[in-house]
């Protein structure tokens, strides 16, 4: 951030729905975060004398990944009032039904607050799914939120009761309509809005890097202009920390006006 203000650019954090407010956050629901994105853009241009122009990117890690790419998709539909230039994303969320099967031993509580999510937004009920004894302890992770790192930490403990045996009596990741659900909510269907860059660590153990540089690939293979950033060594939570640099850089010359460099072949 101080880099970014030294370079004189706005910087604006989207205050996503059910965060503070009343309901049930929309965790990786696409569209839900999109335009949060995108009305913090609003917000930031209609914010005092603030100066803010109508162009923009946006960057954003894991969750936040996941938030950018929808931005980007729905940018011009939902905001056409704005000029997106980059679509910059850390470790990003994106092919969910993938995903969810990577995580759902290992991380509990994410794989909770999707399906809390999803069943709420989509009104869905999640009874079919979890294991009765265990709904208590479902409830009470799903309703966490990441907010700092002492956070993180609560809620490794908090998930312990999901960890013992599986919570779930089917896999929603082949059983319709979460599969569905899990579909419609993966970036990567429609264009991407404009230059993409893909900061990957290599030792991530929440986002698979294979799953991010396959990705990668697709939106090279629709014809997108794509950066892909791999971080040897590097784990999830550290993977927009050590990109920054290169992330900075990358949007410097976006808003110069540079050809956007491209990892696709």
């Amino acid at each position: 951030m101080p880099e970014l203000m030294r370079k004189e650019y706005i910087l604006v954090a989207t205050d996503y729905p059910g965060l503070g407010t009343e309901g049930i956050h929309p965790y990786l629901i696409g569209e839900s975060e999109g335009r949060a994105v995108l009305d913090s853009v609003r917000a930031a241009r209609n914010f005092g004398n603030s100066g803010a122009s109508n162009r923009f990117a946006v960057w954003g890690h894991s969750q936040g990944g996941h938030a950018a790419l929808f931005a980007g998709q729905i940018a011009k539909r939902y905001a056409p009032e704005l000029k997106l230039y980059g679509v910059a994303a850390a470790a990003p969320a994106t092919n969910l039904v993938e995903l969810f099967r990577d995580d759902v031993k290992t991380e509990q509580s994410l794989i909770a607050m999707a399906l809390l999510s999803w069943a709420t937004h989509e009104k869905v009920s999640p009874d079919s799914i979890i294991v009765a004894s265990k709904r208590k302890s479902f409830d009470e992770t799903a309703r966490g939120c990441l907010t700092s790192f002492k956070q993180l930490f609560i809620l490794s403990k908090d998930d312990k009761a999901l960890k013992s045996g599986s919570f779930l009596t089917i896999d929603p990741s082949t059983t319709h309509p979460w599969l569905g659900i899990m579909q419609r909510n993966t970036p990567g269907k429609q264009r991407a809005g404009a230059p993409v860059f893909i900061a990957q660590g290599t030792a991530d153990k929440t986002v698979n890097p294979q799953t991010t540089k396959n990705f990668a690939k697709g939106l090279c293979a629709g014809g997108e202009t794509v950066l892909f950033n791999s971080l040897p060594g590097v784990t999830h939570i550290w993977a927009a920390r050590n990109s920054a640099a290169a992330t900075l850089k990358w949007m410097d010359g976006r808003f110069a006006g540079r050809p956007a460099p491209t990892s696709c072949q």
